[in-house]
C-alpha cells in the first residue's frame, strides 16, 4: 500500500478504514509480536487488544495521541514502544500492564508522567528522550528494577536526590538536557556503569574515581575546563580524554583553551526493536 493512500485512509476512523491500514491483521502472530510502525495510525484498532497473549507492540512513528481502556487486556505485554507519536500525556492504561519491562516514549510531547508509572514494578528500560520535560519526575524514581534510563533531549536542569533509590539503575542518558552542573546525586551511586551528560552546560566535572562499577563516563560538548578523574580501566569520551584529566599548566598559570563551537544536536533517532 502506498504512503499516500495510507495517509488519505488514516483519516477515515471506520474499523474497515482501519483495518486496511493493517494489512488485514487478523489473528495474532505466531511470535506474540504485533509491528505496527509507520502505519499512520491515528488510534489503535480496538482488535490488537484481543491478542491477549501478546508480548511486544510496537507502535512508533504514528500519529497517536490515546489508548483505548482495552489496552489493560494484553497483561502479558512485555515490550511497549510509543516512541514518535503525539502523545501529550501518558495514557493511564499504560500503567495497568504489569508485565511492562521495556517502554519506549521518546520523542513525544510529554512535559511530566504520572504517578500511576509506580505500578509498573517490573520496568527494567525507560526511554523518555526529546519530550519537554523540564524536570525528572520522581515517580520515576520509584521504579525499583529500573536499569537502563533514557533521558536525553529534554530540559533537565537537575535531578532528584530520590534518585539514588534506584540501586538497579546501571545506564543514565542524560545529554542534550540543561545541565550546568554535574548531578550530584549521581555522585551517590556507586553502582552505575554508564553516565551520559554530553551536550550540556557543566563547567566543572568532580571526581568520580569512588564509583567502583563505572565503566563510561561520555562529558563532551559541554563548556568544561576539566575532565572527570575516574578510576583505572574507566573509558572517557570529551576533552582530555585521552591523556591528562586536567588542562596543560605552565608556571603556575592554567593555559587558555578556546573550546570549539559546541555543534547542533543531532537529529533524533528511533531506538531499535528488541
Amino acid at each position: 500500500m502506498g504512503n499516500i493512500l495510507k495517509a488519505v485512509v488514516a483519516f477515515v476512523p471506520s474499523n474497515k478504514c482501519q483495518k486496511y491500514l493493517l494489512d488485514e491483521l487478523e489473528e495474532m502472530p505466531v511470535d506474540k509480536m504485533v509491528d505496527l510502525s509507520g502505519s499512520q495510525l491515528r488510534r489503535l484498532p480496538l482488535h490488537i487488544c484481543s491478542f491477549r497473549e501478546l508480548v511486544k507492540l510496537y507502535l512508533s512513528d504514528n500519529n497517536l495521541n490515546h489508548l483505548p481502556p482495552e489496552l489493560e487486556q494484553l497483561q502479558n505485554l512485555q515490550i511497549l514502544a510509543l516512541d514518535f507519536n503525539n502523545f501529550k500525556a501518558l495514557p493511564l492504561v499504560v500503567c495497568s500492564l504489569k508485565q511492562l519491562c521495556i517502554l519506549y516514549l521518546g520523542n513525544n510531547k510529554l512535559c511530566s508522567l504520572p504517578v500511576e508509572l509506580r505500578l509498573l514494578r517490573n520496568l527494567k528500560t525507560l526511554w523518555i528522550e526529546s519530550n519537554c520535560l523540564q524536570y525528572l519526575p520522581e515517580v520515576v524514581c520509584e521504579l525499583s528494577l529500573l536499569k537502563t534510563l533514557h533521558a536525553g533531549s529534554n530540559a533537565l536542569r537537575t535531578l532528584p536526590t530520590q534518585l539514588q533509590r534506584l540501586q538497579e539503575l546501571r545506564t543514565i542518558w542524560l545529554s542534550g538536557n540543561l545541565l550546568s552542573e554535574f548531578p550530584s546525586v549521581l555522585l551517590e551511586m556507586p553502582f552505575l556503569e554508564v553516565i551520559d551528560v554530553d551536550r550540556n552546560s557543566i563547567r566543572f566535572f568532580p571526581s568520580l574515581v569512588h564509583l567502583p562499577g563505572l565503566k563510561l563516563v561520555i562529558y563532551d560538548h559541554n563548556p568544561c575546563r576539566n575532565a572527570p578523574k575516574v578510576a583505572k580501566g574507566v573509558r572517557r569520551v570529551g576533552r582530555w580524554s585521552e591523556e591528562t584529566p586536567e588542562p596543560r599548566k605552565r608556571s603556575g598559570a592554567v593555559i587558555e583553551i578556546t573550546l570549539d563551537e559546541k555543534p547542533s544536536p543531532p537529529p533524533a533517532t528511533k531506538p531499535e526493536p528488541e
